[in-house]
């Protein structure tokens, strides 16, 4: 068979044969078809196809041509197109290629050998499996030498043409994730496809093995199964290993590989203690330590082409390299060489803290400005799905951050006396919301009938679990807008400041925000009310708040 080269980058759309797969019709871009194109993104090694011999892009050792003719020949020669769906074993078969249309490769598919059950739609259900424990283990065998990695393959064991595999662990783990998809309405194909990856862990499993993450990672990857999900059921049985090294682990040493190792060792140990606390130290949040690495990093890689120890670094030296940096990046580096230096002084690190006794001045906080009408009429014509507008909507008018509507559970909506708790704090539920909310629910029933997550905010990924939506599928919404949900929450506090003559009291009772940052709203307003934007007014009337009666003036009279 010949091989048709691949057309070179730049050549025109048009009515031709694919480079790729042959068939002919209109092409996308390179002289590919868009379903070549798309498959070489996916499958971007190239090589001889090990049917055809065609240098190609691959997926398993085949180019899609030869994936076509496989599906082809096993929904010719299968029995039940509909059940068995397993191309694999076909690959190896493949003797010839037929050509096709674009847009076409597929011809109508025979009729369904079951007879469909008039009335109810889908495949019928299938039995659940039997009721199992833990298998009894009187002894185990202790390993002698660590045991080698071990090679899963996803096809092995095709559940559509034999039993499950006679295992007591393998009907323990099916068992459970019955029981875990009741509890959190699993849909028909997680659950299959939960059920597939558990019986190629199990199959062959005895007692005492354990199921290391980093043989199982690249095998379930890709393959529509989820890590995450398989990892659960196996911790609870415990023969999980979590081996994988952490992702912060990674990061912090490809950051410190530019070091000495008088710099790296503390730096290492200091970040690591920041971020698991220690005595008398309050763990922090990954962002932060991320935070404070990120902006120490330029200070110690200039300190460590001309001092072999931290505990060299003068005085001098950190004022030399805050000069060079001006508003909140030097702040920020200030703050993080505070704890660099405070935490190794106090573990005997250094002698002198260098960093200690040192100010700066802070700089002025800028003002807030209101948004452009036009930048928000965008935002609330982009937010066209039921979640896109719930979200605007709670930052529009409840003024809500982003993690405390992630964070909404379904008990904390009152639809009945309209009321909403957002952070702790109760809301009156205005027309507006109420009626955003009242759409996303039965948008959030009709879709995900049978799911168990108590957030009121869920995706496809976050149905099946019982966890909040993820903070990029919250971005994603909005992606691109200028009245992103951060600056609509500002916004409204500000047109409240704005419609109460810059009280910061009144900010503080309305949105519960801390005393600073109602004064600088305040400050905000202020500076906007003394040079008011005759174009764009303060709509809204502000917010009512029940302040405490007045007592009557005491009557004056002689002593």
């Amino acid at each position: 068979m010949t091989t048709t080269p691949m057309a070179r980058r730049g050549t025109s759309r048009g009515i031709m044969s694919c480079g790729s797969c042959l068939g002919w019709g209109q092409t996308y871009t390179m002289g590919l078809c868009v379903a070549c194109y798309s498959f070489a993104r996916g499958n971007p090694r190239t090589g001889p196809c090990t049917t055809c011999r065609r240098v190609m892009p691959m997926k398993k050792g085949y180019c899609r041509l030869c994936w076509c003719q496989a599906d082809q020949d096993r929904r010719h020669h299968d029995g039940d197109a509909r059940s068995k769906v397993m191309m694999e074993p076909w690959l190896p078969k493949v003797t010839h290629q037929q050509l096709f249309l674009l847009c076409s490769p597929r011809r109508v598919p025979p009729p369904p050998r079951i007879e469909r059950r008039r009335g109810i739609k889908g495949r019928p259900l299938k039995n659940p499996p039997p009721a199992a424990v833990r298998p009894r283990t009187d002894s185990i065998q202790l390993p002698l030498f660590p045991a080698p990695r071990r090679q899963f393959s996803y096809g092995r064991i095709d559940l559509r043409r034999g039993p499950v595999p006679d295992n007591p662990w393998l009907a323990w783990a099916l068992h459970l994730a019955h029981l875990m998809g009741q509890a959190r309405g699993w849909s028909p194909i997680v659950a299959g496809t939960t059920q597939r990856t558990l019986v190629m862990l199990l199959a062959h499993h005895v007692a005492g093995d354990t199921i290391r993450a980093s043989d199982i990672n690249d095998v379930i990857k890709g393959r529509g199964a989820s890590f995450r999900r398989a990892a659960e059921l196996l911790d609870i049985m415990g023969i999980w290993d979590q081996d994988l090294p952490a992702t912060f682990e990674a990061w912090l040493t490809s950051r410190l590989q530019g070091l000495s190792p008088g710099f790296a060792d503390p730096v290492n140990i200091w970040a690591r203690t920041l971020r698991d606390g220690g005595p008398r130290v309050l763990p922090r949040d990954e962002g932060t330590v991320g935070i404070y690495v990120r902006a120490a990093l330029p200070a110690l890689l200039d300190w460590t082409n001309r001092h072999d120890h931290l505990r060299e670094v003068t005085r001098d030296d950190v004022l030399t390299h805050l000069g060079t940096l001006t508003g909140q990046q030097r702040e920020t580096l200030l703050s993080a060489l505070r704890s660099l230096f405070g935490w190794a002084k106090r573990q005997g690190v250094i002698f002198r803290d260098p960093a200690s006794r040192i100010k700066i001045r802070r700089p002025e906080p800028s003002l807030f400005q209101p948004l452009e009408p036009e930048h928000i009429a965008r935002t609330i014509q982009v937010a066209a799905s039921p979640a896109a507008r719930l979200f605007v909507a709670l930052a529009a008018v409840h003024a809500a951050r982003h993690h405390a509507i992630r964070s909404l559970q379904l008990d904390d909506i009152d639809l009945g006396n309209r009321q909403i708790i957002i952070a702790g704090r109760p809301r009156p539920l205005d027309d507006l919301t109420h009626r955003i909310l009242t759409e996303w629910l039965t948008y959030r029933r009709e879709r995900w009938p049978t799911t168990a997550n108590p957030h009121l905010l869920i995706s496809q990924a976050s149905a099946v679990g019982t966890g909040p939506v993820s903070s990029p599928w919250i971005g994603r919404l909005l992606r691109g807008q200028t009245a992103t949900l951060e600056r609509l929450r500002i916004d409204r506090q500000l047109e409240e400041a704005l419609a109460n003559r810059a009280d910061p009291l009144h900010l503080v009772k309305v949105f519960d925000i801390d005393d600073s940052t109602a004064v600088r709203y305040a400050a905000s307003a202020r500076a906007l009310l003394t040079r008011p934007h005759e174009d764009h007014p303060p709509s809204s009337p502000g917010t009512r708040v029940s302040e405490p009666r007045k007592p009557p003036p005491a009557s004056s009279g002689s002593h």
